[in-house]
């Protein structure tokens, strides 16, 4: 078993590996590879995320795309970003980076602001 101390620092771990790979490495491959680490990490946070949700499934609301794809939303667009950063690193790529990192750090914290639902406790009248 692994300490629950690093289990939970893990997802980020691999997003961060990833991320960081991608913005470093000069070789296609190692890019490539990269992407590979960093969609795994989002994978993990993800189930983890669905995992301990603790608001009823019937107050969810349905949306337009298919489940995976919207829970891999923020992601992608923090993996553009780092993809706009490393391959177009003059002109407007920086500026629509800079603009996809914030609104994937905003979907990101509104998500986990969702998944701090508080069980009700149950009223005891005496």
């Amino acid at each position: 078993m692994i300490a629950k101390s690093i289990y939970e620092v893990l997802p980020y771990s691999y997003l961060t590996l990833g991320g960081s790979s991608m913005l470093v490495l000069e070789n296609t491959f190692a890019v490539i590879a990269a992407l590979v680490i960093f969609m795994m990490g989002a994978r993990v946070y993800n189930l983890r995320s669905k995992n301990r949700r603790t608001d009823p499934v019937r107050k969810r609301k349905s949306r337009g795309l298919p489940e995976s794809l919207y829970d891999l939303l923020p992601f992608i667009y923090l993996c553009t970003a780092f993809l706009l950063f490393r391959f177009y690193p003059q002109g407007a790529g920086p500026i629509l980076g800079i603009c996809l990192l914030t609104y994937s750090f905003y979907i990101l914290l509104r998500r986990i602001s969702y998944r701090q639902h508080k069980i009700p406790a149950e009223n005891n009248i005496m």
